[in-house]
């Protein structure tokens, strides 16, 4: 069973083995069968409670920009919303190899779900490695369950791939710093509760002098702006922040002051492990609908899937998401193991993006005019595997990401 027993306890026996024992084989990962068995019962759980939960909803909630609230507070009873804190503060006690396959499977049902889920696990775990234990109990257990959302604000309007260019000010004032800026595209900033903000402190120190603060969204001066109308995930509000003469308590700084920038780029390291395993949940979810559609769809008296070039198709498929699946895994393991993993993260992230919106692509393809409608989720996946390209650094980020630390380790 798991090392916490929030999963655990949420089925009893009979319904565990009657879920590990369902016709949910694992279709399409060839490498389930390498996972421990708690990893497995993880995979399976979050792949059943997806299919019922998330799935039926997942058109609506893309369609009508509704915010899950009732599966949400389930993923939380389920220990998915503070999937690698430890039990003590109230989370799961899992690992990032569990973090990975969790995000996948509930991605693979609705990359909306997932994107909230992956956002909430970065706030919490920023918490969780920077913050002492009295932020821990006022910042960090009460958003463990699922009923509080939290954010994590970094980007800014101009500020593109460029994080050390923080333009958004904190002045210390008495026992106070205050707040003034505005941030842009944050996610989950509309639900949530908490945030995890980045600010200057001595804009002389550039990037050395960015730090790290809590807020709740009662702060006076704490403003949220309009909901984007955004292409894909559109379940899963982004919106604008704008601080006017807000005061923050000194104890409310994360860490120590002037290491924001190093907090961000830690985090994002690890943020980008939940982006890949969300990437390779859309590539995944597209692969499967391409392969239903070719065995049943017949064109000249045959299916198509007889076809070779159709066949060509969902070799490529099934060939760029079991990469990406494995270079993902890879970069958990990393991370469990305390080891450097900035540029296997870059790796996974890069790859699996880029596997989502091939494999979208190629769906809609094999579909033809059925993909391009919406009675069918083809098209749903194609909007949806564009961000994962964009957020947590782009495709263009992470290669210079990977391409330095190949120098690095070349001695260049």
């Amino acid at each position: 069973m798991f090392s916490t027993t929030r999963i655990s306890n949420k089925l009893c026996p009979n319904t565990i083995l009657k879920w590990i024992f369902k016709n949910q084989e694992g279709k399409g990962i060839a490498s389930l069968a390498s996972l421990s068995e708690t990893h497995q019962l993880l995979y399976k759980t979050c792949r059943d409670f997806a299919e019922g939960e998330l799935k039926p909803i997942a058109a609506k909630t893309d369609r009508e920009k509704l915010f899950p609230k009732k599966q949400i507070e389930e993923m939380g009873e389920l220990g998915l919303m503070a999937v690698c804190i430890p039990e003590n503060v109230g989370g799961t006690g899992l690992d990032y190899l569990s973090y990975a396959i969790a995000t996948e499977q509930i991605s693979r049902c609705c990359a909306s779900a997932g994107t909230i889920m992956a956002v909430q696990n970065i706030y919490v775990n920023a918490i969780n490695n920077f913050g002492n234990d009295k932020q821990k109990e006022e910042f960090l257990r009460p958003f463990t369950d699922g009923k509080q959302i939290g954010s994590f604000s970094l980007s800014e309007p101009g500020l593109g791939s460029d994080a050390s260019a923080v333009s958004t000010k904190a002045t210390k004032k008495g026992s106070n710093y205050i707040i003034n800026g505005t941030k842009s595209w944050t996610t989950n900033g509309f639900e949530s509760k908490g945030l995890v903000l980045f600010a200057s402190t001595d804009k002389s120190k550039k990037h050395k002098g960015i730090s790290c603060f809590l807020l709740k969204k009662t702060f006076p001066g704490f403003f949220v702006g309009k909901k984007e109308d955004k292409l894909g995930i559109r379940g899963s509000s982004t919106c604008g922040l704008v601080f006017e003469d807000c005061p923050v308590p000194e104890e409310n700084v994360l860490g120590e002051l002037g290491k924001g920038f190093n907090y961000a780029m830690i985090t994002l390291d690890a943020g980008r492990i939940g982006v890949a395993a969300q990437a390779c949940g859309i590539a995944q979810a597209s692969l499967e609908l391409a392969v239903d559609y070719a065995s049943k769809r017949n064109s000249f008296g045959v299916p198509i899937a007889k076809l070779q070039l159709i066949q060509n198709k969902i070799a490529d498929m099934a060939l760029r998401v079991e990469s990406a699946r494995l270079l993902t895994w890879r970069a958990a393991h990393l991370k469990d193991s305390n080891a450097s993993h900035s540029k296997e993260a870059a790796m996974a992230k890069l790859a699996a993006s880029e596997a989502a919106t091939y494999n979208a692509h190629q769906c809609i393809q094999v579909l033809g005019g059925m993909g391009y409608v919406s009675d069918m989720p083809a098209e749903r996946y194609y909007r949806d595997a564009r961000i994962t390209e964009i957020y947590e650094g782009t495709s263009e980020i992470q290669k210079i990401v990977i391409a330095a630390n190949v120098f690095k380790e070349y001695g260049v």
